[in-house]
C-alpha cells in the first residue's frame, strides 16, 4: 500500500509558501561594523535596505545584527514602517530640488519621457523603487551610501505636488465665485436731502 503524505506535513508545505507582496526590496550595502566596549571590540554587520512598490510609495531602513541575514530583516522591517508617498508627474518629479544633509548635496530636476533615471549609486535605486522613470540628479560631496540614500529621502519627502483638484492631464479646477448678498449702502439723511441719492426718503406723518 503506497503511503500517503500526513496533513501535518502538508500544513508545513502550505506554510513555506510565501504570499507574493505588492513591494520590491534591494539592499543597498551590507557593512561589517565595530563598537568599542569594556571588554574589547564587539563586530556587527549593518546592512541599508530599500522598499518600495514602484508608484510613488517607498522606504528606508537599516539594521544591526550579529549575522547579515539577521540584519538584512531588520532593515527591511524599518524600511517598510518608514514609507513616504512621493508626488509624481507624468513620471517624474514635480520640479527642481536642492538640498544639502551632512556632508551630501543633491540636485534632483524634472525630466522629459524618454530620460530615463540619470543618477548612480543609492539614487538610482531609490527612484526605481519609487517608480520615477525620468530624472535627472546630480550628487556633490560625499559618496556614502548611507549618507547620500538619506539626503535622497530628505529631498523627496520635500517635493509638493500638485494642487487639490488638478490632474496631470487636466487643467487645474477654478473653484467658483462666492455668490453673496449685496452689502447695504449706508447713508445720511444730508445726502438725501442734496439729491445725490435716487433714493427718495420716506414721507414722513403729519402731526394731527
Amino acid at each position: 500500500m503506497a503511503k500517503t503524505s500526513s496533513p501535518d506535513r502538508q500544513n508545513k508545505r502550505d506554510r513555506g509558501q510565501r504570499a507574493p507582496t505588492e513591494f520590491s526590496e534591494t539592499t543597498l550595502s551590507v557593512d561589517r561594523v565595530t563598537r568599542v566596549v569594556k571588554g574589547g571590540r564587539r563586530m556587527r554587520f549593518r546592512a541599508i535596505v530599500v522598499v518600495g512598490n514602484k508608484k510613488g510609495k517607498v522606504g528606508l531602513g537599516t539594521g544591526k545584527a550579529n549575522e547579515v541575514q539577521a540584519a538584512v530583516q531588520k532593515a527591511t522591517k524599518a524600511a517598510k514602517r518608514n514609507m513616504i508617498r512621493i508626488p509624481l508627474t507624468k513620471g517624474t518629479i514635480p520640479h527642481n530640488i536642492d538640498v544639502k544633509f551632512k556632508a551630501a548635496k543633491l540636485r534632483l530636476m524634472p525630466a522629459s519621457e524618454g530620460t530615463g533615471i540619470i543618477a548612480g549609486g543609492s539614487l538610482r535605486v531609490i527612484f526605481d523603487h519609487a517608480g520615477v522613470r525620468n530624472v535627472l540628479a546630480k550628487r556633490y560631496g560625499t559618496t556614502n551610501t548611507l549618507v547620500n540614500a538619506q539626503a535622497t529621502f530628505k529631498a523627496l519627502g520635500m517635493l509638493r505636488g500638485l494642487r487639490v483638484g488638478m490632474t496631470d492631464d487636466a487643467a487645474p479646477v477654478v473653484a467658483a465665485p462666492d455668490v453673496s448678498v449685496p452689502q447695504v449702502k449706508v447713508v445720511s439723511k444730508d445726502q438725501i436731502v442734496q439729491g445725490n441719492l435716487v433714493t427718495k426718503p420716506k414721507e414722513e406723518k403729519k402731526a394731527e
